[in-house]
């Protein structure tokens, strides 16, 4: 997916002290301090060094571990000193609650700061996105144990480590569309790259898949059951090889509902916009489907119609240009399309919509895909100038 699952060496260091640690990075450290002075509760996220591993764990459960801006502040923070210290093997992230690893972002938090201090919500997707790449580029294993719902800014979190473990209960979902935003934290990369147009269906429809489908298209390397969680932890606490490890309890899931799709999905996801998807769709339903099948189009005509029509087009012309582009350029790009939908309408009015007045109808601007115009969607894309994120190269941060 991004980063290899080649075995990887334990460090001698660890290996000899396994039971030893590094000065813990607990809720009474820095990050923690951080957290606690920019909006959030200490015990949302603990981090600390156990033996030859880093733990992160997301405990928020009353909101199914959506994260802030201030716990993405401490593991930004903690990052670099895991990545620094000899002891640590690899990074752990997990959830303390089984109903959900991270169910995104706290777009309720985005939203109040881009009515009110647009230049700090800039900066918290800024965050956000340089540490997606932060991940991607740290030179150790990253094992996510994943189980419950994984969306948004959760999937961000995981998708870039070495080893993604999905329990029974796993549940991915990128539904940024209906809160009028896109699929960011670089998954335009990664859904460009999925095979028969599956990634354009996802990206667009915002649909929940379970953990059989994540593991044959990639998001996932692993589906063990989530009792086993605990032991694997500990077995990484005393540096033991990952893979030999997780591949010891791995079993695969069988086919998945959505791969058993493909060939329908491609058919009706590979039209070069949105209006003619859903046309395509639409003749489909007329043309006397089977019931699943008749169904399904159904159904996913339905989703379509209560997306935000800006961002369905933002959407897909992101997943089409990022099959040319790579991972750091694509987050690049997400901060530009972020900063748009915080100059817009769409992105407000879904927060309403789904999470403050809860009335489910967000009234869209524009209301129709007809009127979501070339003009609209070019000056969404254009360059940002001198606010633009410039990413450092891979090389670059392997240096820090």
């Amino acid at each position: 997916m991004t980063k290899s699952t080649a075995q990887a060496d334990v460090p001698a260091t660890a290996a000899a002290g396994g039971t030893a640690s590094s000065p813990a990075v607990s809720p009474t450290t820095a990050a923690a301090a951080a957290a606690a002075t920019a909006g959030g509760r200490p015990g949302d996220i603990h981090i600390e060094a156990r033996g030859a591993a880093g733990l992160i764990t997301f405990d928020r459960p009353r909101a199914l571990n959506a994260v802030t801006t201030a716990m993405r502040a401490a593991i930004a923070e903690a990052i670099p000193r895991f990545a620094r210290d000899p002891m640590i093997y690899c990074l752990i992230l997990q959830s303390a609650t089984p109903r959900a690893f991270s169910a995104g972002g706290d777009v309720r938090e985005l939203a109040a700061w881009g009515r009110d201090d647009r230049d700090r919500a800039r900066a918290a997707f800024a965050a956000e996105y340089r540490l997606n790449w932060a991940l991607d580029c740290l030179a150790r294993p990253i094992i996510s144990l994943i189980d419950g719902a994984v969306m948004g800014s959760g999937v961000g979190l995981t998708l870039y480590g070495t080893h993604r473990v999905a329990g029974e209960g796993y549940a991915f979902a990128m539904p940024e569309t209906a809160i009028g935003l896109f699929p960011d934290v670089g998954l335009a990369h990664v859904f460009a790259r999925m095979p028969d147009e599956i990634g354009t269906y996802l990206g667009l429809t915002g649909r929940t898949i379970g953990r059989a489908d994540a593991y044959h298209l990639g998001l996932v390397t692993h589906c063990i059951a989530a009792t086993e969680f605990p032991a694997i932890v500990a077995a990484l606490v005393d540096a033991q090889p990952v893979d030999a490890l997780l591949d010891r309890v791995h079993h695969d899931p069988g086919p998945g509902e959505v791969i058993a799709r493909r060939q329908l999905i491609q058919r009706c996801f590979s039209p070069a916009s949105v209006l003619e998807i859903i046309g395509c769709l639409e003749a489909l339903h007329q043309a006397g489907l089977e019931r699943d099948a008749a169904d399904w189009v159904h159904g996913v005509l339905a989703d379509l119609s209560r997306r935000s029509p800006t961002s369905l087009a933002i959407t897909l012309r992101h997943l089409r240009e990022a099959r040319s582009r790579d991972l750091r350029e694509v987050l690049e790009i997400d901060y530009r399309l972020a900063c748009r939908c915080l100059d817009g309408h769409d992105f407000y009015e879904g927060v309403r919509a789904a999470l403050i007045d809860k009335d489910g109808r967000p009234v869209w601007q524009p209301a129709r895909l007809e009127d979501v115009t070339p003009d609209i969607i070019d000056g969404i894309f254009a360059p940002l100038g001198q606010d633009q994120l410039e990413l450092p190269t891979r090389v670059e941060m392997q240096r820090v």
